[in-house]
């Protein structure tokens, strides 16, 4: 009796070692084993330290390489600062932003001479520039004139008296501007409309230099022969040709769009430069 009084013929083990039962439905947890102290020792650093890994040349190498291969590490996450670029200096297209000249603004003379002489440079060099210096001045000069290129006007203003006749002629001149501003903008709606990604400004003042300079062979010889004769009304389709061609250009420089979208974009213009100008129905 003393025996079972002391604990003897029990389990003698420690409590800590009893294992635990589980409750009923789960499984039962695996017994504890004791850990086992293991020496941690580790290589001597050529400082004098333990615990560090020797590297030749900079002292900090060691903690910049574990840096970068705990960064690059599954699970782990490199971070940069707010102005630091992972990718390097690489250039990122900036939807909607202005877009960078691609060359200097010319001045009037060459600009005017560029348009005849060499207008695909031209016109890329002045796709992100406004020209409505130029433009307005040429197109009210050719107003003027344009008004005795066509019979029956040139009668009326021939006929009319003085103080008549001039508020006529700036007026025609004032419309001819009013007029290409309308076109050169429904143009560039147009090439907008096509997926084109010019500014108006350039657009709208390249197209009034574009129906000036063109119509210029017809207007001169239109002033002494009139506008129904019929080199005049050749010359008019000849220089109709050439203006689709230069509109063409210029809405293919101005907003990177392909020829046949480009003549597509001037087609209204075209139509209505030849009906109201070309052909002398105006």
């Amino acid at each position: 009796m003393a025996g079972f009084r002391n604990g003897r013929g029990r389990d003698n083990r420690p409590p800590q070692q009893q294992p635990q039962q589980a409750p009923y439905g789960y499984p039962a947890a695996p017994p504890p084993h004791p850990q086992q102290q293991w020496p941690q020792q580790a290589p001597q650093s050529g400082n004098g330290g333990y615990g560090e890994p020797e590297y030749f040349g900079d002292p900090h190498g060691g903690q910049q390489q574990q840096q970068h291969y705990a960064a690059n590490t599954p699970g782990h996450t490199q971070m940069f600062s707010v102005n630091d670029d992972p990718y390097g200096d690489a250039a990122t297209y900036d939807a909607g932003a202005a877009p960078v000249p691609t060359g200097p603004r010319l001045p009037w003379k060459a600009l005017l001479s560029g348009i005849v002489m060499r207008p695909a440079p031209t016109f890329l060099q002045m796709r992100d520039h406004a020209v409505w210096g130029p433009a307005l001045v040429v197109t009210f000069l050719y107003g003027l004139l344009a008004i005795f290129g066509f019979d029956q006007a040139r009668e009326e203003a021939i006929n009319a008296t003085l103080s008549t006749a001039i508020p006529y002629v700036l007026m025609t001149g004032a419309g001819f501007v009013v007029g290409g501003l309308i076109l050169g903008a429904v143009t560039h709606t147009m090439a907008r409309q096509l997926g084109g990604d010019g500014s108006w400004q350039p657009t709208v003042g390249l197209s009034m230099l574009i129906m000036s300079i063109t119509d210029a062979p017809r207007l001169i010889f239109a002033l002494f022969l009139g506008g129904e004769n019929g080199l005049v009304q050749v010359l008019g389709w000849i220089t109709w040709l050439a203006a689709g061609a230069l509109f063409t250009l210029m809405v293919s420089r101005s907003h990177d769009l392909p020829w046949p979208k480009a003549l597509g974009a001037s087609a209204i213009q075209l139509v209505a430069l030849l009906s109201l100008i070309k052909l002398g129905t105006l």
